[in-house]
Order: C-alpha cells, then structure tokens, then sequence
C-alpha cells in the first residue's frame, strides 16, 4: 500500500532541501507532496485549512519553518494549536534552529563536495561550527566563504551530497529522526 509523506514549508529552498535530502533517504512506497508557503505568516495562515482539507489515505504530515529570532518553544505551540485545531494532532512539526542553513553547516563535507571547494571541509573543526544552531545565521556564514551562495541552488546542491551521520546540527538530527519514525 503506497505512503503519502505531506510536507508544509515556509518558503521553496525548504522544498529544494527536502527533494534532495530525501532522494536518497525515501522508501520506495512513498510519494512526496510539498505544500510551499510564501513565508511564515503565510504558513500560518493557511495551514490549519489546507491540512485540514488534505484528502489522500496514508499520509502523514510534517510542518517545518525557521525559528529566525522567534522563540522556539512558542513557534512550535502555535504550530500545534494549529494543527490541532486542524484535527491532525499527529502531525510531525520540526523547526530549523535560526536557519535552514543551519542544516548545511552542520556538515561541511557536504558543502565542500557540492561546491567543489575540498578546502571547505576544514570549517568543520573550527569551534563556533561545532555546535551549529547557535550560530547567529549560518546563511551570513554561508555567504562570507561562498559569496555567490544563493539560498535554492545551495540548498538543492547541499542536500544531495548530505550525511545525517555526520551533521553536527541538533534540529537536523530531529529533523532526520522524525523523517526515520514515519
């Protein structure tokens, strides 16, 4: 019987990430839907609607956003009261700490390899990477090696060549532990 895993995202270099990370880790009885928002607000205005409508058997739901300089515990309850209201209590929600970036620099092995830049894996042993969803903003890090680093190309570039093994960010570990439960 074939899975419908459903994710709802904030903007499309979530969805870059997520098609290319799952590429490799998505077993084959699943079929991937994308609902991309055009940012948070948008997400959360419509999510409660469009999860609540969601039709399609065997399907479960991921709602993923940025915590930029909100509050992580707040963001995330809003999320579920929505969810909840939606009568989807089940659905998964994972919030990227700060960034989406803050996934890629969780492993920069993968940026050296998708950038072709072997160089770049040395970033991994400097200490303020070492715990990467404490950085201010990985994409202003991203930026200062790669000044040509654009959010989608980096993001469907990254993601390909990813090792959830290697990846020193927490909220991409929860990330991968939730994909890994479905």
């Amino acid at each position: 019987m074939s899975r419908n895993w459903v994710f709802f995202l904030e903007e499309p270099s979530a969805e870059d990430f997520l098609r290319g990370f799952l590429a490799r880790h998505t077993p084959a009885d699943v079929t991937l839907h994308f609902q991309v928002f055009e940012g948070k607000q948008d997400l959360e205005k419509q999510l409660a609607r469009r999860i609540r409508y969601w039709r399609l058997p065997n399907s479960q739901f991921l709602v993923m956003r940025d915590q930029d300089s909100g509050d992580c515990v707040q963001i995330k309850q809003r999320l579920r009261a929505l969810c909840d209201e939606a009568g989807r209590p089940e659905a998964v929600i994972r919030i990227a700490c700060r960034e989406l970036e803050t996934f890629f620099v969780g492993d920069w092995e993968a940026i050296a390899i998708a950038f072709e830049k072997p160089a770049l894996a040395a970033h991994a042993r400097s200490a303020k990477f070492r715990a990467p969803d404490h950085l201010g903003s990985p994409y202003e890090e991203l930026k200062r090696v790669l000044p040509f680093y654009g959010k989608r190309d980096g993001a469907r570039r990254i993601s390909r060549a990813m090792v959830p093994e290697r990846n020193r960010s927490t909220s991409f570990q929860f990330l991968f532990k939730a994909l890994s439960g479905f």
